[in-house]
């Protein structure tokens, strides 16, 4: 069975070959790089190296969702990202994601070049997003989370959440399709650490073919999540990189079709290994 993400009228068949999204964080305080890429010269440069690392995508964000972030004034995203998706469109065709829960700046991001919207509330978050992603035909992420980056982590329950994740796919792809959004457009992420212990985070990825709906793709971003921290007992962010490559070839084995980290090289090898593996 094919694996087609459909994005601006392209369809990328992700059954042989997996993508890797970069991350490019334009942000003061996200958890991993906060600070270093928020001037727009060293963000482009930083973009640069991750697409001659092997990139598909790059997802540019101006806001952190880490648990307890404080929300951004649209403006100001708007100052941090299009800049750089501006300067990174005239430079490559590589696909660019706008990371975002804010329809405003998805739309603006749109209009400067991004080919994905990448939203961590589902497009639940703002109630002009759904009209915004009715309204172009950019590829959507379409993420699983409880609360808001701020509530997220403050005891989250389930009583099933492989079952309840699938659940919230199944609820969204309809909910979407009645919005006139093509299936094709969608991938979904489970949300790994947004709202989620570390219980439930080892549960969804032993389960990754149970979370998948109507043959959706699935995207799996664990890139230096504290859950990695937690299962090697270290605080050391360097102490992370080698266990999310670990997780990509493991996510991409169980049917995986995208990863989304901060190291890209190794990464990249390890799906494109794995993919020769599986054959």
């Amino acid at each position: 069975m094919k694996s087609i993400w459909r994005i601006h009228g392209i369809d990328h068949d992700l059954s042989q070959r997996g993508m890797v999204m970069g991350i490019v964080n334009v942000t003061p305080d996200s958890f991993s790089d906060g600070g270093r890429f928020l001037d727009t010269g060293r963000a482009v440069e930083h973009a640069l190296k991750l697409i001659s690392e092997g990139a598909d995508i790059l997802d540019i964000g101006g806001e952190s969702t880490r648990p307890g972030a404080e929300p951004v004034e649209a403006a100001e995203e708007l100052r941090r990202v299009l800049p750089v998706i501006r300067a990174v469109r005239s430079e490559t065709k590589t696909l660019i994601s706008i990371d975002t829960m804010k329809a405003s700046v998805a739309r603006a991001a749109v209009e400067a070049g991004a080919d994905i919207i990448n939203d961590v509330t589902g497009l639940r978050g703002d109630p002009a997003m759904l009209r915004v992603a009715s309204e172009c035909e950019a590829g959507l992420v379409i993420m699983h989370m409880i609360g808001t980056p701020q509530t997220m982590q403050k005891l989250p329950q389930y009583d099933n959440v492989v079952l309840e994740v699938q659940r919230y796919f199944e609820a969204r792809l309809q909910s979407l399709k009645q919005a006139g959004i093509s299936p094709e457009r969608i991938v979904f992420d489970p949300g790994f650490g947004f709202g989620k212990t570390l219980e439930h985070n080892i549960s969804l990825m032993r389960s990754l073919p149970e979370l998948s709906v109507s043959g959706r793709p699935l995207l799996v971003g664990v890139s230096r999540k504290s859950m990695i921290g937690r299962l090697l007992e270290s605080e050391e962010l360097e102490d992370r990189d080698w266990p999310t490559v670990a997780l990509t070839a493991h996510a991409r084995e169980l049917g995986a079709s995208l990863v989304r980290v901060h190291d890209v090289k190794p990464n990249v090898q390890a799906m494109r290994m794995t993919e020769a593996i599986l054959g």
